[in-house]
C-alpha cells in the first residue's frame, strides 16, 4: 500500500511524458507503414482489376459475336424453311 501512496515527482512525470511521446511516435510510424502498405495493395488491386476487366470485356465481346451468328443463322434457317414450306404447299 505504501508504494501506491508515493507522490508523483516532476522527474517521474517527465519520464512518463517521454514514454508517452515515444509511444506516440511508434504508433505514428506504425500507421505510416500501414498506409504505405495499403497504397501498394491498392495499386496492385487496380492493376489486377484492369486486366480482369479487359479479359471479361473480351469474353463478352466473343459471346456477343457468337450469339449474333447463332441467332442470325437460326433466323435465316427459319425464313428459308418458311419459304420452302410456302413453295411446297403451292406446287
Amino acid at each position: 500500500m505504501e508504494a501506491m501512496s508515493q507522490r508523483w515527482s516532476d522527474d517521474r512525470l517527465d519520464d512518463l511524458n517521454h514514454k508517452v511521446d515515444d509511444l506516440g511516435r511508434r504508433v505514428d510510424n506504425g500507421f505510416a507503414r500501414t498506409d504505405s502498405s495499403v497504397d501498394v495493395l491498392r495499386a496492385e488491386v487496380r492493376t489486377e482489376i484492369g486486366s480482369l476487366r479487359s479479359e471479361v470485356d473480351g469474353r463478352i465481346n466473343a459471346l456477343q459475336h457468337t450469339l449474333i451468328l447463332l441467332f442470325g443463322g437460326i433466323a435465316i434457317a427459319t425464313l428459308a424453311a418458311g419459304f420452302l414450306g410456302l413453295i411446297a404447299t403451292q406446287i
